[in-house]
């Protein structure tokens, strides 16, 4: 055939693009810290911790998490607001308890660097 390309043609590339695909390295996130607080959840979520629940009373045989989801979902939609609004309001006041730890979490973060870097410089 004239102008056909042959496998050994087709191997070389696919190599190539092998080892490039391989040799890019990914960048590694940091550490998480296990101490730093964990964000607050939704109004939604909120909501489901309670609906959940009831769920589990009026469904006792349904083991299924995605049909507990979904009824929740189309639950929270067909609601109002004036319905959502305790939800909303309990969201609203673990996001400020949140806030009030993180500006204490990142105090203690700031205060423990400082005194970190004090003590390397006095042992050098």
């Amino acid at each position: 055939m004239k102008g056909g390309r042959s496998r050994a043609d087709d191997r070389g590339t696919d190599s190539k693009l092998k080892s490039k695909s391989s040799g890019a390295s990914k960048k590694k996130a940091p550490a998480k810290d296990p101490n730093k607080p964990k964000r607050p959840a939704s109004a939604f979520f909120v909501f489901m911790e309670e609906f959940r629940q009831q769920y589990k009373k009026d469904h006792p045989n349904n083991k299924s998490v995605a049909a507990v989801g979904k009824a929740g979902g189309e639950k929270w939609k067909s609601m109002s607001t004036s319905e959502k609004a305790p939800f909303v309001e309990r969201a609203e006041k673990r996001k400020k308890e949140y806030e009030k730890t993180m500006q204490a979490y990142n105090k203690k973060l700031a205060g423990g660097n400082n005194r970190g870097e004090d003590d390397e410089s006095d042992k050098s």
